[in-house]
């Protein structure tokens, strides 16, 4: 079972709790798939403590209605900016336009993703879950990379999920080409791939002073579960143990504030995390918590970077 931290933080803490007494002013947080649910309560906790907060989004005019939200609320400066993580293109123009405005990030939270989606491609070709949960945050973060090391102390959190315990990262056969489709497998080992992101970026980066986790957020009703039927909600039941344990979305966002801001991670990372503390492996066939093995294995963390680098045919000395 995964280790609880001593200040309390579980299951239902709220991003508020865990960001109670800290002060974030002066720091620059950029949120992807911002426009509501988790990413928006993200970013809007972070710019209640004084954060500036830049947030990404399909669709504008919903993101710049959470912006101005957050604004009113909080009095931050928010920036919305354009974003399909489906489309290399789109992230490239993003990072350059970012770029161009801000020279340092301290605090980089990548939050969008799609799941248990029908068959489907992304722009450049990609299986769907695949390419737009990991490839496009892969280019992203890279991309944002020497902006992150301006920032240092700074840190990359990209959201997980249980989910990961569905499948390792499939290496023979990324895009299904040998076996049938399922979109929970597909969606597992994107989800492992965001772990092993973390991994291998704690390798290249942490030595310099730039961290990096995943999360699994909880099981939050917000527009993720868009694709999903009656019957994906009683797999997921099935897989929590015949039960469904809810949590709000604040409670759903505060692993993600804690893996940004909480003092007692600073100089660590490569770690997943749950319920605001850090998760053991566990292994096991009945394993409700924690995180399997293959998702923190470095060798695999290394093989999935060197994947990642050929099929966005690009290479990120970091």
């Amino acid at each position: 079972m995964a280790s609880a931290t001593t200040d309390g933080f579980g299951h239902d803490t709220t991003t508020d709790e865990v960001l109670e007494g800290i002060d974030l002013s002066g720091k620059l947080a950029l949120v992807t798939g911002a426009s509501g649910g988790l990413g928006a309560e993200t970013a809007r906790a972070l710019a209640a403590r004084g954060a500036q907060v830049v947030l990404t989004a399909r669709d504008l005019a919903k993101a710049g209605a959470a912006a101005q939200a957050i604004r009113d609320e909080t009095g931050a400066q928010v920036e919305v900016e354009e974003l399909e993580l489906d489309s290399l293109a789109s992230v490239r123009a993003f990072a350059q336009r970012f770029l161009s405005r801000h020279d340092a990030l301290h605090l980089l939270v990548n939050n969008a993703g799609v799941m248990a989606c029908p068959e489907s491609k992304t722009q450049d070709g990609f299986e769907l879950q695949f390419g737009t949960n990991h490839l496009g945050h892969f280019v992203l973060t890279n991309l944002l990379a020497p902006a992150l090391l301006r920032a240092a102390p700074a840190r990359i959190v990209s959201l997980s999920s249980r989910g990961h315990q569905q499948s390792p990262v499939r290496f023979d056969d990324l895009a299904f080409e040998k076996e049938p489709y399922d979109k929970w497998v597909a969606y597992g080992q994107s989800k492992t791939a965001n772990v092993l992101f973390a991994v291998e970026l704690e390798r290249r980066l942490g030595g310099r002073g730039v961290h990096a986790y995943a999360v699994h957020p909880g099981v939050i009703p917000t527009d993720l579960s868009r694709h999903m039927a009656k019957e994906d909600f009683e797999h997921v039941r099935q897989r929590g143990g015949g039960k469904l344990q809810l949590k709000t979305v604040a409670s759903g966002a505060a692993t993600s504030v804690y893996a940004a801001t909480a003092p007692e991670l600073e100089g660590r990372g490569g770690l997943y995390l749950e319920d605001c503390h850090v998760a053991e492996i566990d292994d096991g066939s009945e394993a409700r918590s924690g995180v399997r093995a293959y998702a923190v294995d470095p060798d695999a963390a290394k093989r999935l970077w060197t994947l990642s680098e050929e099929l966005v045919g690009q290479v990120f000395d970091l």
